[in-house]
């Protein structure tokens, strides 16, 4: 109801604002002549989050009023559809305060795989033949690529994907996984061979014939922060 909005401030905040916007500003060095820039940034680590940005905006992201919203991450759920929480509590008797806790940290990476909250653990036991393991890594790839596919058509397009934070930086196999998972519908096309030898460094990782450009750049938000601040001084 619209009077919840209004009275309680009820909106999608979303989250890793600072991390998107260095993205974006750094990512522009590789559209040189694009007029209308289309990024879709993706910062997944332990949290995550993904980002439309068209122009040097954000249009749209995957967190919403808390960073439980978007994609599955070491700890969280991600989305999940809301008649959950009310059938969980009646089935196991817990208060919703106990299953949000639940929710936000005993989910995701952790609550699926049963293994760790901690991707390198979930890969790890996934390559021992782990099912629950590979189960958590097929549905947090699925997530990424589903968002990553919404905001293709949120922005009408897209000139440049980029994978960033501790899983987005440092997994070749998250980025190979997701980028197999998105290419014959976006187009794009990986350099699969480079792309295992990155490692927590900028790097653009698609061939000249992908119709979307794919880089590795880690993020700052420091440095983000320390640019915000010297401008809002300047004023």
């Amino acid at each position: 109801p619209k009077e919840y909005t209004e009275k309680h401030d009820w909106r999608r905040y979303g989250a890793h604002g600072t991390s998107h916007k260095y993205l974006s500003e750094m990512g522009m060095k590789y559209l040189e002549g694009v007029k209308e820039p289309k990024i879709i940034s993706c910062h997944i680590g332990s949290g995550a989050s993904i980002s439309a940005i068209k122009n040097g905006k954000c249009v749209a992201t995957s967190m919403g009023l808390t960073p439980l919203a978007g994609i599955m991450m070491g700890t969280r759920t991600g989305d999940l559809d809301p008649s959950v929480m009310n059938y969980l509590c009646k089935c196991t008797g817990k208060s919703c305060e106990e299953m949000y806790q639940i929710f936000n940290k005993e989910s995701g990476f952790l609550g699926v795989s049963g293994v760790s909250n901690d991707s390198r653990d979930v890969i790890a036991a996934a390559n021992e033949g782990n099912k629950d393991a590979e189960l958590a890594l097929r549905l947090f790839n699925r997530r990424v690529a589903d968002f990553i596919g919404q905001y293709f058509v949120r922005l009408g397009g897209a000139d440049l994907i980029i994978f960033s934070a501790g899983i987005g930086e440092n997994s070749w196999e998250f980025r190979e996984n997701i980028c197999k998972t998105i290419a014959p519908a976006l187009g794009i096309e990986i350099n699969y061979e480079l792309n295992k030898t990155i490692r927590g460094k900028e790097a653009l990782i698609s061939t000249p014939n992908s119709k979307i450009k794919v880089a590795i750049i880690p993020t700052d938000e420091e440095v983000m922060i320390a640019r915000d601040t010297f401008a809002f001084y300047k004023k």
